[in-house]
């Protein structure tokens, strides 16, 4: 094999299930027609639950540091142009003001990452970047793939270099990253179905370094300009770039476009101009064998609410950890099969989300009236009527928090049934739960720290059993965050979802025991054994059923101190991969130093 997993397109989709992969010690490689990444506007947003999945990966901050200021408001503006009174504010917090809230709030209710307003031509060579350093991942640009031909045990792909030499790639999973067009998906013969071609507008990028100091309405990252051309003025992460959308007959009249839209005596430069269509599509299946596809090759959105990327994101973690668990030899024959059954639902619901949030757009735009700017008693009627239907249909493109957090894979082998459909979906408004295959909600504990930091994170699981004790749980209650409000909860109804969080993980483990009965059980066995916990608090024991990768996760005793189970050198060891740095050592070591700062209990042994 010349890569374990071969990943076509280097979008956010692609780079970032490459840096998961790598993460996780599988060798990849990710090949991109482009000779580098472009400066192109595309998507502009991490969502929420993007940048929790960041925060897992470690490069949370990184996103940031790379994005727009955390004190720039997000504020959207219904207007005639700039410097005219808003027919609407709607105001939104900044990312600081966000965290401000995240830190007060402990009900679950409120994500553990807010959102990070980042231009798509940022974030691709950030992702690259990241990429490139690590060992287990190769990034070729200037490559482009014909097409595949798949055998038993393998997958064999053409590409071509940009010189036009033509040569192969043999792996053992190929990922079609390639967007809406996708080669890969064509070739497997997977159709999109929906609606296709519903609006077709033009984009154009800008620069103009004085604009947004001198916007005299009010600071915000979306101007949604009242006329009849569908025109959006959108500030990118530099906030001296900015983006506008419009229906207009050729690429120059752009130009024009722009200039009335600001209304200020400006100097800019155009430095880009396209055509792109709003398109609502799904795909009718996410792979076959062993070829997967994943973002806009399976879901095409209109931007209204800003799942498109973002959804690609989360189709990303999940068939990352997936792939890696079968190349590991510790993945059931059940588990690969599971993405589409998990993500495609997803992938639907979030189709349908945009479509809902685009009806609401379409909704008041319908309001406008030639009228609309006369200084006449009808005039104002039209103002103030559109104002009205935006104030309610506008919201819907914005407040998509239900639809980033609220999804839950139902009917997958790897998840427990449970009785009852759970709480229903709803696009604007997440609602916690701690059912299987739901995302585990944030709350913070007593010590100050989040639960979603204490579980699922460091490149690897534990899967916790604690059906056959009488532990107490009531250290895992979350407490109040210095300065906290309580955001309408009671301390009993905290308790009552960290004993259900423990509860959703112990079921979790149920059915993971149940997907991992494949040749490779044996061996999980054994290192299930060596990894039993052993604590002085008897009111705390806990059976380690299965470890990969990192097997020293936090356990909490019925003190509230955090108790680890110490794996022997011989186990921490079993599950590391082994991979040659340049100077010949095994990486594996610097992994394990890396778990030490992370995990306490292998603090001695690093030092040794």
């Amino acid at each position: 094999m010349d890569t374990q997993v071969l990943i076509i397109g280097a979008g956010p989709t692609g780079l970032t299930l490459a840096v998961d992969l790598g993460l996780r010690g599988v060798a990849c490689t990710i090949i991109e027609q482009k000779e580098a990444p472009q400066f192109l506007p595309k998507m502009e947003r991490c969502n929420a639950r993007s940048m929790e999945i960041y925060r897992r990966m470690g490069i949370a901050e990184k996103v940031r540091a790379a994005g727009l200021p955390a004190r720039c408001p997000m504020d959207v503006f219904i207007v005639l142009s700039l410097v005219e009174p808003p027919l609407l504010h709607l105001s939104y917090p900044s990312v600081e003001q966000a965290r401000q809230e995240i830190a007060a709030c402990n009900d679950g209710t409120l994500p553990r990452e807010p959102y990070q307003l980042i231009s798509q031509y940022t974030l691709e060579p950030l992702l690259k970047s990241i990429a490139e350093r690590l060992p287990p991942v190769c990034v070729r640009y200037g490559c482009e793939f014909l097409d595949f031909e798949e055998a038993a045990g393998s997958v064999t792909a053409n590409v071509r270099s940009s010189a036009g030499a033509t040569s192969q790639i043999r792996a053992r999973y190929l990922v079609g990253c390639d967007g809406g067009s996708s080669v890969v998906r064509k070739q497997l013969g997977i159709a999109l179905r929906g609606e296709g071609n519903i609006l077709q507008l033009r984009q154009a990028l800008y620069r103009c370094d004085e604009l947004f100091e001198r916007i005299p309405i009010g600071k915000g990252r979306h101007y949604h300009v009242a006329d009849d051309r569908a025109t959006q003025l959108i500030v990118q992460d530099s906030t001296r770039h900015f983006t506008l959308h419009s229906v207009v007959e050729q690429d120059s009249d752009m130009h024009g476009q722009f200039a009335k839209t600001i209304a200020m005596p400006l100097d800019f430069e155009m430095l880009y101009v396209g055509e792109w269509k709003q398109n609502l599509l799904l795909a009718d299946a996410y792979g076959r064998g062993r070829v997967f596809l994943a973002g806009d090759a399976v879901h095409l959105m209109i931007p209204t609410g800003g799942l498109g990327m973002n959804s690609g994101v989360g189709d990303a973690i999940d068939l990352s950890w997936k792939l890696a668990a079968v190349l590991h030899g510790w993945g059931g024959p059940k588990l690969l099969p599971s993405y589409e059954i998990e993500r495609r639902p997803v992938g639907e619901n979030n189709v349908a989300a945009s479509r809902y949030a685009s009806l609401g757009r379409r909704k008041w735009r319908a309001a406008w009236q030639p009228n609309i700017r006369d200084d006449t008693p009808e005039g104002a009627a039209t103002r103030a009527n559109l104002a009205r239907i935006a104030d309610v249909e506008q919201r819907k493109t914005n407040e998509m928090i239900g639809a980033e957090l609220g999804y839950c894979y139902r009917g997958s082998p790897l998840i427990a049934s449970k009785p009852g459909d759970g709480p229903q979906s709803d696009f604007r408004r997440y609602v916690p739960t701690t059912r299987p295959g739901a995302r585990l909600p944030h709350v913070w504990l007593d010590d100050g720290s989040a639960m979603q930091d204490r579980i699922g994170y460091g490149h690897g699981f534990c899967l916790i059993r604690l059906g056959r004790t009488r532990a107490d749980t009531s250290s895992l209650a979350p407490g109040p965050a210095r300065g906290s409000r309580m955001c309408g909860s009671t301390t009993e109804a905290r308790c009552r979802t960290a004993s259900a969080m423990v509860t959703a993980i112990a079921s979790f483990a149920s059915a993971a025991r149940a997907l991992t009965r494949a040749p490779s059980r044996a061996p999980l066995r054994r290192s299930a054994r060596r990894c039993r916990p052993s604590t002085s608090t008897t009111s705390a024991r806990a059976t380690f059923t299965a470890a990969t990768s990192c097997c020293c996760a936090p356990i909490c005793t019925s003190s509230g101190a955090a108790t680890t189970p110490r794996p022997s050198r011989r186990c921490w060891r079993r599950w590391l991969p082994v991979t040659r740095t340049a100077g010949g050592r095994k990486a594996r070591g610097r992994a394990r130093a890396r778990g030490a700062r992370e995990h306490s209990c292998c603090r001695s042994r690093s030092a040794r």
